[in-house]
């Protein structure tokens, strides 16, 4: 329990986490927009069929929501440091393996090291969770949202490493995976910084609070899981295709780093000040602002392909993820009781990143194979948004409805 005594204390180690998970977030996180920016492109390059050319970027993804109860529940034994440290591990040897593949020219393979790296994935969601660990309740929103902003940096170096890397050897993009081994083996440095106590182990009998089944139940959990999902798997939709889209429009390998680039910088920029709009006016209103913007992506990558309608969907996409993803994760923060923390945040986790699996899995699928042209694929890709925005928009009207289950 923090007291007034101990609270100058608590926020030291609290902003020291947050520094070295920030850092984390900008360096090894550069990784991720690496790997969206020449995922898609080096699997179409080695797919048999191009219907299924995202389909690695859909398998790291499936990796994420495979590994992320079981890696709460490591950390949960081990403390945050070890999960961390064995994510990087796990994404060296998937970037390892996804070098040898493009050098072998196997599609398969390919995919295989992208489902190693999943377990990276899985983990970098965990930072937000981290930095609330040993953080005071009042200081806890803007944490998340500090650590998020991290992201800021990685929209620069990811996309500057992209363009690098992509055409230095002969064999397109095996540079760039390269260039993630090397990113990786930073975090063991990273990590040796941070300060968060492994837990302590727990008696026999020890209650780990309500049965899996009874938390979905509680409305404030269930409703931040959804619109968690939902804005975070959207935004996945749109980015796994706005390469192809860009390029199958006659734009060019650094127009969609470009592009994308300006999209991740959309996504971490607002985390400055998201946690202080949080606090101000309130979790569930943040997220309803998000679901709002995302819309606005969809409506304007449907009225053009030019240049600047792909930077204007993309930024406002990412504007879109900030907002609702940072806002759910705030309202789930809030929802559990502190013996469910671990067993809480890997479910959500894991049906987060189920969503954005099966987003990612319909999105080249979406591109490629409907409509027969990049543009009419585009279009659908971003019409398919619709449905899922009014879910959670449905879901999260009905909760600020609910004064009591808001206020919880």
């Amino acid at each position: 329990m923090i007291t007034a005594a101990t609270e100058p204390d608590a926020m030291r180690r609290a902003w020291r986490n947050v520094i070295v998970l920030l850092l984390a977030q900008a360096v090894l996180g550069a990784q991720m927009s690496m790997i969206f920016i020449v995922g898609g492109l080096a699997g179409q390059m080695l797919s048999p069929n191009p219907c299924i050319a995202t389909l690695p970027l859909s398998v790291l993804i499936l990796g994420s929501a495979l590994s992320a109860r079981p890696l709460s529940g490591f950390m949960r034994r081990h403390g945050r440091r070890a999960g961390f440290l064995l994510s990087c591990g796990s994404a060296a040897l998937g970037a390892a393996v996804s070098a040898y593949a493009l050098a072998a020219g196997s599609f398969w393979l390919f995919t295989a090291g992208a489902l190693l790296t999943g377990v990276y994935m899985a983990a970098q969601g965990f930072y937000r969770f981290a930095a609330t660990d040993c953080a005071p309740p009042q200081f806890q929103s803007r944490a998340i949202s500090w650590v998020l902003a991290g992201g800021l940096a990685a929209a620069f170096t990811g996309p500057l490493l992209v363009r690098l890397t992509a055409d230095v050897t002969a064999i397109p993009f095996l540079a760039t995976y390269a260039a993630i081994i090397g990113l990786n083996l930073l975090g063991p440095v990273l990590f040796a910084f941070l300060d968060i106590p492994r837990p302590p182990a727990r008696a026999a009998g020890h209650s780990e609070g309500r049965p899996l089944a009874e938390l979905l139940r509680v409305p404030q959990i269930a409703v931040a899981i959804i619109c968690g999902m939902v804005s975070y798997a959207l935004m996945n939709l749109v980015m796994t295709s706005a390469p192809l889209a860009v390029v199958g429009c006659g734009f060019g390998t650094g127009d969609a780093a470009n592009i994308v680039s300006g999209h991740v910088l959309a996504m971490f920029a607002p985390s400055f000040f998201t946690g202080h709009l949080i606090a101000r006016f309130g979790a569930a209103r943040i997220v309803m602002v998000g679901l709002a913007i995302l819309a606005g992506a969809g409506a304007v990558a449907l009225s053009g392909v030019d240049l600047a309608h792909f930077y204007i969907a993309m930024i406002l996409l990412g504007l879109g993820w900030n907002f609702g993803y940072i806002g759910a994760t705030a309202m789930l923060t809030r929802a559990y009781r502190p013996e469910e923390r671990e067993r809480v945040q890997g479910l959500n986790d894991a049906i987060v990143f189920g969503g954005v699996f099966l987003a990612s899995l319909s999105s080249g699928g979406l591109m490629n194979c409907l409509g027969g042209s990049a543009q009419a694929g585009w279009s659908a890709v971003n019409l398919a948004m619709l449905p899922f925005l009014v879910l959670a928009g449905g879901a999260l009207l009905w909760l600020m409805l609910r004064p009591k289950d808001l206020a919880r």
